[in-house]
């Protein structure tokens, strides 16, 4: 059974509208965090698509570039968040917005 290429991007557009809505409704900084990551990755599964659609590898090289700096935004984010909650005892982003000491 083949599955067509419009399925794949209407998946991924509701992944990336759920990722947005995650990050603009939630105030706790690690959920907005992993709507960040299901953003990346509905980018990512469109990339994907399209390199099928297509037929060429440019999708599969975009998705290694998205994952790299996937990579990078969760190491330092989350020395960030970790850091910041040591110093606060919360993960609320409304309480981190001064970054006052």
């Amino acid at each position: 059974m083949k599955v067509p290429g419009a399925a794949y991007l209407i998946i991924s557009a509701l992944l990336f509208t759920i990722g947005v809505v995650g990050v603009l409704v939630r105030r706790n900084v690690l959920v907005m965090f992993m709507c960040i990551e299901l953003m990346l990755n509905a980018v990512n599964l469109s990339f994907v698509t399209f390199g099928r659609m297509l037929k060429g590898l440019d999708g599969q090289v975009a998705v290694f570039f998205v994952l790299v700096v996937a990579a990078a935004e969760v190491v330092v984010g989350l020395a960030i968040i970790v850091a910041i909650f040591r110093r606060r005892a919360s993960a609320d982003a409304d309480q981190i917005s001064l970054l006052k000491w």
